[in-house]
């Protein structure tokens, strides 16, 4: 941690040597009287008659520092912690604006679903409000956000200040979703956000989508050496809809949904990789839990100290002398006859 003292304005510095002027002698202060040892003596006299310039050069030389802005420069502290870094990818494609299943949709009759999948919440919503519970209860963490549907969309670089990822997880309910999802474009986009990043301790990148893609073989390499690069670990969380592939499913019908490729894709990842299906607001919250369980590991982590100004420390002295030259001043005026 750099500890030295800076200025933000040092060229008013220049102006210091103006608080000599309340200690220089005046000709008033020249006694007219060739003695004045016959006089009693006047111990509080002769320090009051010496703490008023001293208040004066105390009051501008404040001033001027004051104006000069000291402080200690931004720094960097290293911290350490348990928990992980953690990158949210959150799908916002039209897809996420449905709604999902009740708790207790496997037991009503399957004629009735789609009327009780109307009543439902939305699947964006819910994911916000499970994650925003998840990063509240994680507060050692380093989380970063970051939006995708035809195009990745960055909104909150790493960091530990809770409220700044809340405002980013909450600015995701306004407007309504795009129709593409690219899947590979944000994954990545995610990759990238921690090749400047020094390793300390376990990354995972957390992908909460309802839908998958056919990548391409140079989008998949470029996945998987990133991956391996950065050595980060994949936790997708998939809000399955009504009649979709199961990411489990062996009936051929399901071969070449986008979901099932996806997922094993995933599977040849040189990094772990984990996968969590969720119908209802219940199986959601059960798979956040699960990944909250999975990371809690020793994290080292530098952290940003901002700039620490003393302006108003050498304002507030400033205005207490000049405080107390008012009060002299007074009991002089009072004192005269």
């Amino acid at each position: 941690m750099n500890a030295a003292l800076t200025f933000e304005q040092p060229w008013a510095l220049i102006l210091l040597p103006l608080a000599l002027l309340p200690l220089l002698r005046r000709r008033r202060d020249t006694v007219a009287f060739p003695s004045v040892d016959w006089l009693p003596r006047d111990p509080v006299g002769r320090i009051v008659g010496w703490l008023w310039p001293l208040f004066a050069a105390l009051a501008i030389a404040s001033s001027v520092f004051a104006l000069a802005q000291p402080g200690r420069p931004q720094s960097q502290v290293l911290r350490t912690g348990k928990g992980a870094e953690i990158l949210v990818l959150l799908d916002r494609s039209r897809s996420m604006d449905d709604r999902m299943l009740p708790p207790n949709w496997r037991e009503l009759d399957p004629t009735v679903v789609l009327y009780h999948l109307g009543k439902g919440r939305q699947k964006a919503e819910v994911a916000r409000d499970l994650l925003s519970q998840f990063v509240a209860r994680r507060p050692d963490d380093r989380f970063s956000l970051m939006y995708f549907s035809n195009r990745p969309l960055s909104v909150v670089p790493f960091t530990q200040h809770d409220a700044v990822m809340q405002a980013g997880i909450a600015a995701g309910g306004v407007g309504r979703g795009l129709a593409d999802t690219e899947v590979g474009r944000a994954l990545i986009a995610a990759i990238a956000r921690f090749d400047q990043r020094t390793y300390s301790g376990s990354r995972i990148v957390m992908l909460v989508s309802d839908g998958g893609a056919n990548l391409d073989d140079e989008t998949m390499q470029r996945i998987r050496i990133g991956f391996k690069r950065n050595r980060i670990a994949l936790y997708w969380i998939y809000l399955r809809s009504y009649n979709s592939a199961k990411l489990d499913t062996t009936e051929s019908r399901w071969e070449n949904a986008p979901e099932i490729a996806l997922h094993r894709f995933f599977q040849t990842l040189p990094t772990p990789y984990r996968a969590y299906q969720a119908e209802d607001p219940e199986s959601l919250s059960t798979a956040v839990a699960d990944v909250e369980r999975q990371q809690n590991l020793p994290l080292d982590f530098l952290e940003q100290i901002p700039r620490q100004d003393y302006s108003r420390a050498f304002l507030a002295v400033a205005a207490f002398s000049c405080a107390m030259l008012l009060l002299y001043r007074s009991l002089l005026v009072r004192s005269l006859p």
